[in-house]
């Protein structure tokens, strides 16, 4: 979860690019609902209900104290400035992560 955050506000925080000019100047909410970037905000997938979206899943304790993290500025020293990740369970996930 701390990885998906960092990667989030690095996009949050990009002063050039795509990110930058979605962001808006800092803008958490435009990263995540941009169109096509994470499932958890979308009510239907692949034409079915979206039964694990943010409008049925309560946060908990973990979650929000995840969030306040990085809205703090802090991040995994793993991701540096990395903008994408990769999900290894997600079913059409490559195995191999071209270099």
């Amino acid at each position: 979860m701390r990885g998906v955050a960092s990667v989030v506000m690095n996009r949050v925080n990009a002063s050039a690019g795509e990110y930058a000019r979605v962001s808006q100047g800092g803008s958490i909410r435009n990263i995540l609902f941009q169109e096509g970037q994470f499932d958890c905000v979308r009510e239907t997938l692949n034409g079915r209900y979206n039964a694990q979206n943010i409008y049925n899943i309560n946060p908990t304790e973990v979650e929000y104290n995840i969030a306040d993290w990085a809205i703090a500025g802090n991040k995994l020293s793993e991701a540096g400035t990395c903008l994408w990740y990769m999900n290894p369970y997600r079913p059409d996930c490559p195995r191999n992560i071209p270099i």
